[in-house]
């Protein structure tokens, strides 16, 4: 028994529907709810996995942006280090230091500013020039602000797709309840009668 509408969110998630009709859900008043409640059980534990992955997916993206945003502002600083003592005797030489260690630094004199070395993942770094390492950068801290933004926006919708299921279940296990009670009664009754 599948639970799912034909509604998806942008990113294909699908919308749980709401049972309005809980005891025709239920096949009647004879209907069993074992089925019904092992369906929404399984339906939620597909909210939950999905949840789960996104969760992860927007903590490693809320890690990634402002490594990206620290190395765009390195680049553009590097940029701006270039044109202004692009003409100047000394070539242009950017006196820095680095670290290498969490308590040790070294000195650096950077003589040709012109490209920079970035790393893609998978231990592979490239050579870029400067403009072009720019306009990377921005491009991958556009792409990655708009995954996040995506993310948290099916984060939402998941939530809500879980709140409607679990009122389902409490809906369709409370029906069942009552159900057994009111027969139960009946079967007291007859018996007793």
């Amino acid at each position: 028994m599948s639970l799912e509408t034909g509604e998806r969110n942008p990113r294909g998630i699908p919308k749980a529907p709401f049972i309005v009709d809980v005891d025709a859900h239920l096949g009647g008043p004879d209907g069993d709810a074992e089925g019904p409640l092992k369906a929404i059980q399984e339906s939620i534990g597909k909210y939950r996995y999905m949840d789960a992955n996104l969760t992860q997916r927007r903590q490693g993206l809320e890690e990634k942006i402002p490594d990206i945003k620290k190395t765009l502002s390195m680049v553009q600083f590097l940029s701006n280090q270039h044109s202004e003592h692009e003409d100047e005797e000394d070539g242009g030489k950017l006196k820095t230091s680095f670290e290498l260690n969490d308590t040790l630094f070294a000195e650096a004199e950077l003589e040709d500013t012109d490209t920079v070395f970035l790393w893609l993942g998978a231990n592979v770094m490239l050579s870029y020039k400067i403009p072009a390492a720019i306009e990377l950068l921005k491009s991958k801290l556009k792409a990655a602000e708009k995954s996040l933004a995506n993310t948290e926006e099916d984060l939402e919708f998941l939530r809500e797709q879980l709140t409607v299921m679990e009122v389902n279940m409490a809906r369709v296990y409370n029906a069942d309840v009552k159900r057994r009670r009111e027969k139960r009664l009946k079967e007291g009754e007859k018996d007793g009668g």
